[in-house]
């Protein structure tokens, strides 16, 4: 039962939620005890909704599941858990969600129930529009973003906010190239099912779209490092030092997703990978190291 509520929670996902620790980052108060706390309180609350969402996602496709040759085994669909314990494991989750919030600021609080409703929406309906789906995973980093952002307190950069939003564009669109590269044709062509969102996307397509993405990631991010606005508000003009490992960053994922059939589960692509899992560790204390 542990085993199955902890793959049902997925907290191997939970690095994403370091989005909400940038604010501290870029703003310089990684020094500040209280900031740092009610950052790592912010991520907490984000962690207990996106499981939350996990578990509502699987109670909705579960029928779904149940057909897939993998996703059969998922805690619901094999039956490991049953769907009522699961509606009282998602409510329970999206109220320690919201407890953890009310500790931080409104502002969070209202993020969390936008990430909810974003997310049930995303479920219901937004993830069979074919580029909205990707748009949709997006804006939840967005607010995990703001969270770190105007929810403590701190005024968002906008270049911050371009970045972040260019970036995921980049991972969401590598996610669908790698699910529609793993598509069969008995998974596409089974015309008892519902239309997938993946009927109306083609590889060639998602390759424009990463790569479009994928550069506007790049260039966004080398614009920022050399802008007159974040010399004079870091005091520096090293930051153009980072952006090196910006772009290596991005072309080993790009070689993961089409020659190791990466894309799929950024989270498990980013600890299992050493290069991966070392470039953000460089870029993060290059980062550190220049901004201090």
């Amino acid at each position: 039962m542990l085993y199955s509520l902890i793959k049902l929670l997925r907290p191997h996902q939970y690095i994403k939620n370091g989005f909400v620790f940038l604010g501290v980052v870029f703003a310089h108060e990684w020094g500040e005890p209280g900031t740092v706390l009610a950052a790592s309180l912010a991520f907490l609350a984000f962690c207990a909704i996106a499981s939350a969402v996990y578990v509502l996602n699987d109670i909705v496709d579960v029928e779904a599941d149940r057909q897939h040759p993998t996703k059969r085994d998922r805690p619901i669909a094999s039956g490991a858990i049953s769907v009522p314990t699961a509606w009282a494991i998602f409510a329970t989750a999206a109220v320690l969600a919201l407890v953890l919030a009310a500790m931080v600021s409104t502002w969070v609080i209202a993020l969390i129930l936008t990430y909810l409703v974003l997310n049930v929406a995303y479920s219901w309906s937004l993830k069979h529009i074919v580029i909205l789906d990707v748009f949709s995973i997006a804006a939840g980093f967005m607010l995990r973003i703001l969270a770190g952002t105007l929810g403590l307190g701190i005024e968002p950069s906008q270049w911050l906010l371009l970045c972040g939003l260019m970036l995921t564009l980049f991972l969401g669109f590598a996610k669908r190239r790698a699910e529609l590269a793993d598509d069969t044709i008995e998974r596409r062509g089974n015309a008892d099912r519902p239309r997938r969102v993946l009927d109306d996307y083609s590889l060639s397509l998602l390759d424009q779209f990463t790569s479009i993405s994928a550069a506007c990631t790049v260039l966004a991010y080398g614009l920022y490092t050399v802008s007159a606005e974040t010399m004079a508000l870091h005091g520096t003009d090293g930051l153009i030092y980072t952006l090196p490992f910006v772009i290596y960053g991005i072309f080993r994922y790009l070689f993961l997703l089409h020659a190791r059939g990466g894309g799929n589960d950024t989270s498990r692509d980013l600890v299992t990978d050493p290069h991966l899992l070392a470039t953000v560790a460089v870029w993060l204390g290059v980062t550190i190291a220049v901004l201090a």
